[in-house]
Order: C-alpha cells, then sequence, then structure tokens
C-alpha cells in the first residue's frame, strides 16, 4: 500500500523569497536521490485563503511506494542534509503521513 507524506514549513522572519525557492528546489531533487519515492511535488503557498496560512509558506508531498520507504526516507542522507540545511531558518513544521488505499 502507498503511503503519503505531506509536510507544511513556516520559516522566522529572516526568510527571503529567493531561500524559500532554494529550500524548494531542494526539495524537488529528493525524487531523484531518495529510493522508492513514486512522485513528489513541492512549492510556496500561493492560496488566497490568506486567513488560513499561519505563516506556513512552502509545500511538500510526497507519495512513497509503501510504508517501508516512508520510514527509510527520514535517515536517507539527502532527506537529513535537507533538514540540517532548515536550521536557523524553521519556525514550525507539521507533518502527516497517511496510507493511500487502493482504488
Amino acid at each position: 500500500m502507498m503511503f503519503e507524506h505531506l509536510v507544511v514549513f513556516k520559516f522566522n522572519d529572516k526568510i527571503t523569497s529567493d531561500k524559500q525557492q532554494e529550500f524548494v528546489d531542494q526539495l524537488l531533487a529528493l525524487q531523484e536521490q531518495v529510493p522508492g519515492i513514486v512522485d513528489l511535488t513541492a512549492g510556496v503557498n500561493t492560496t488566497e485563503e490568506t486567513d488560513r496560512i499561519q505563516g506556513f509558506t512552502i509545500g511538500l508531498r510526497v507519495t512513497f511506494e509503501d510504508q517501508e520507504a516512508l520510514r527509510n526516507y527520514g535517515p536517507h542522507p539527502a532527506h537529513q542534509a535537507f533538514v540540517a540545511s532548515l536550521n536557523g531558518w524553521v519556525e514550525n513544521v507539521i507533518v502527516s503521513d497517511y496510507p493511500i488505499p487502493s482504488r
């Protein structure tokens, strides 16, 4: 069964639009670096529901082939390098993982 991994990032007030795009580009590169990723999208939040943003400005969605691939993603060196690059920039992160039922 495939698994979905959703993450939204809230950055501190030092963040610039260029730095946000750099983070998005790093996230997009993970699809080629981490085994078990079926699909990955990431981008800067452009919602018109501005009263709902709560400061979260980048979204990530990763579809994994199974739960084991999701588990292996966390400790993978490419993912760990991305997490390390967030140091000093991130104020908060929300994560949601869930199985995708077969249709």
